[in-house]
């Protein structure tokens, strides 16, 4: 579903700022694989998930996307084949809108729009089907503001928007670490149902080693631009912390030196 080839980003070539984000980053994912990214600061790893969503052009190797070459392409052209929920909860969401308007906004994406406005009896029986997922009592407040649902909730409908046409691609960015740790595991078990009922190939960024260790069937972790580690199957399951970080010193041959991602 992902190919990777040999891509490279230097930002600011030239200059006392240049700084090598991306060093000739191979990565293949499977069509239904979940794969969590893990890695230090300036590891790579949102800047991957850039490339893949063509925020800025590659300088180097190829993104192709369920057989297509996309790495040419703009974001805007990339958007039919992708998902993406970003860090902040006020992302992704209209808050002035209500929950189902926003719903609407996430079904009738791509499709030709008419002069018809509102939200159709049929739409809102699949709407509160889809909410029903989330496990957070939504499908009762379809009416209300999405800007008075609390942070976890709003990133639960982005989500929810997100996979609504289910794209060949669900990119999540670190899209739990502004929630508090229950709020956190709540977002999280729901999208562990939205990707296992889709069946949907997710490269998920985080900054919590034991989330990446706990979530999806694979594990890739990041260092200077580079995929250092990659753990599936049953080597996963038993995957620790401890052991994840003795592989990275082994591989990396230094010390993983984030608080965060070993603590979160």
């Amino acid at each position: 579903m992902l190919t990777i080839t040999d891509v490279s980003k230097t930002f600011n070539p030239g200059t006392v700022n240049e700084k090598r984000a991306l060093n000739k980053v191979n990565l293949t994912l499977n069509e239904g694989d979940f794969v969590t990214v893990i890695g230090g600061n300036g590891a790579g790893k949102s800047t991957m998930l850039n490339a893949i969503a063509g925020v800025w052009p590659v300088d180097e190797g190829s993104i192709v996307i369920d057989g297509e070459d996309v790495t040419g392409l703009p974001d805007y052209k990339r958007a039919a084949l992708i998902g993406r929920v970003f860090q902040d909860p006020m992302t992704g969401t209209a808050a002035t809108m209500e929950i189902e308007e926003n719903l609407a906004l996430a079904a009738r994406r791509g499709k030709i729009r008419g002069l018809k406005w509102g939200v159709t009896k049929a739409e809102k029986a699949v709407f509160r089907e889809k909410l029903q997922i989330l496990n957070l009592g939504l499908e009762d407040r379809m009416t209300a503001k999405v800007g008075l649902l609390s942070g976890g909730q709003r990133q639960a409908l982005t989500l929810l928007m997100a996979t609504f046409q289910k794209p060949k691609l669900l990119l999540l960015d670190e899209h739990t670490a502004a929630l508090d740790p229950k709020t956190a595991e709540k977002v999280l078990e729901a999208t562990e149902r939205v990707v296992q009922r889709d069946n949907l190939t997710t490269l998920m960024v985080t900054h919590n080693m034991k989330d990446a260790i706990a979530h999806g069937n694979r594990l890739i972790m990041m260092n200077e631009g580079k995929v250092i580690l990659d753990i599936r199957g049953e080597e996963k399951s038993k995957l620790t912390v401890e052991d994840l970080l003795h592989q990275f010193s082994k591989v990396a041959g230094e010390e993983f030196v984030s608080d965060k991602a070993i603590l979160g």
